[in-house]
């Protein structure tokens, strides 16, 4: 990293409070950013400035707090529209997380357009939330789910992947960037191979919004979900983009205030979009900060971000292949962020335990990933993730503390 890059980590360094502290009488190396980010000062204040300034219940109200309250996040819901590039706002519904956000589009969608003898594919990448969610539909519906096979580098076989897809395949839904190995998925070209048999393709975006530039509209994707913790904004927020025609369609997934129109006992009429998804009181602090964090991040530049990132997955690469007895699973040729790794005759959990004595914060287990675990026929990895905010002294803190690691346990 030349000295410029440097001095903008350590004015992004900066913004982060939780970042200046010690753990165990060590300096806080904070590597586990795929689990969920840290959170800049400017989304702090942009919470607290809600909650002591503007704080109401948005579009019911007349009185200034909740007019205020409601600029604030039809505000935000612009911001989100323009960070994804869709054409309306009324295509951005905001939801808990890209968990609901998948769940929503499987009850929404899937249970009106996919039925029994249908199929819907999805990778042997996914995280949990973008499996457990199409099972449940085709348990429900007695469809099939089909899987496309990764290989050993951790990239999805594609010829397989368009080998699964058919007339019967209804739904495809893949991630954008695996959250266990870092694997950067060609869903451009995956999508249009799903809408080549007529399928609508959804992306999981929990682990590219904050480090590729995304443009929905321009990778067609029928849906695209991500968080808001994932991006450096609060948790408990999340989106879901969705083309505007499939979401007219869809009927409500759930019920409540502000997605109706009218209510009478005999008969409710719904709202228009994006409320129509959108019921009861909304996270309105954590709309709030999910708009903070993006200008913040946009003002960095997203593609600066990224490219300090993969610098660092790069050296963190190169510094643990030295260290005898590391194994690193997922050696795709794209990668994100994201280095998971066994130490020989370590448990994951043991190395966590030790790297965080040496104030170095990781991840240890199955990702909810199992199974990718599964395909290298192992129970857990240890993860490492990179923000904007990492350093390389935090990657050479990373490798010493595994030597210590290696040392504990003989």
């Amino acid at each position: 990293m030349n000295a410029t890059q440097a001095v903008r980590v350590a004015e992004a360094r900066a913004d982060f409070p939780i970042l200046h502290q010690q753990v165990h009488g060590k300096p806080l190396v904070y590597l586990d950013n795929a689990a969920t980010t840290q959170k800049p000062k400017p989304v702090i204040d942009a919470i607290v400035s809600y909650y002591t300034a503007d704080n109401s219940n948005i579009h019911r109200g007349v009185h200034t707090l909740s007019e205020r309250a409601t600029v604030r996040y039809e505000a935000a819901r612009e911001r989100v529209r323009r960070f994804l590039h869709a054409a309306s706002e009324q295509e951005i519904i905001f939801t808990r997380g890209a968990t609901e956000s998948i769940n929503l589009v499987a009850a929404a969608y899937g249970r009106e357009n996919v039925g029994a003898g249908d199929e819907v594919l999805i990778t042997a990448l996914e995280h949990h939330s973008n499996i457990v969610p199409w099972q449940m539909l085709c348990n429900e519906k007695g469809a099939k789910l089909r899987v496309a096979p990764i290989n050993d580098a951790g990239e999805v076989v594609i010829g397989e992947f368009e080998r699964l897809l058919g007339r019967r395949t209804k739904v495809v839904a893949i991630s954008h960037v695996s959250n266990a190995l870092g694997t950067v998925n060609p869903v451009g070209p995956m999508i249009r191979a799903a809408h080549r048999v007529g399928a609508v393709a959804l992306v999981d975006g929990a682990q590219a919004v904050a480090h590729i530039p995304v443009d929905a509209p321009a990778l067609d994707a029928d849906f695209y979900a991500f968080s808001g913790h994932k991006v450096y904004g609060p948790t408990g927020i999340g989106v879901l983009y969705g083309k505007k025609r499939l979401l007219e369609a869809m009927p409500p997934y759930q019920g409540g205030g502000d997605m109706i129109r009218t209510v009478t006992f005999e008969k409710t009429t719904y709202n228009d979009l994006p409320y129509k998804f959108e019921a009861g009181t909304p996270n309105i602090s954590g709309v709030i900060g999910l708009a903070a964090a993006i200008e913040y991040l946009e003002n960095i530049g997203i593609e600066n971000a990224a490219a300090h990132e993969h610098d660092l997955l790069c050296y963190a690469t190169e510094q643990l292949r030295r260290i005898p007895g590391v194994r690193i699973l997922g050696t795709a040729a794209e990668k994100a962020g994201v280095l998971s790794f066994l130490l020989e005759g370590v448990h994951p959990h043991d190395a966590g335990t030790i790297l965080d004595s040496e104030g170095v914060a990781v991840r240890a287990g199955h990702h909810c990933a199992q199974p990718v675990m599964d395909r290298y026929g192992v129970s857990a990895t240890t993860r490492a993730s990179f923000a904007l905010y990492n350093t390389r002294e935090e990657v050479d803190a990373l490798a010493r503390a595994v030597r210590k690691a290696q040392e504990v346990f003989g």
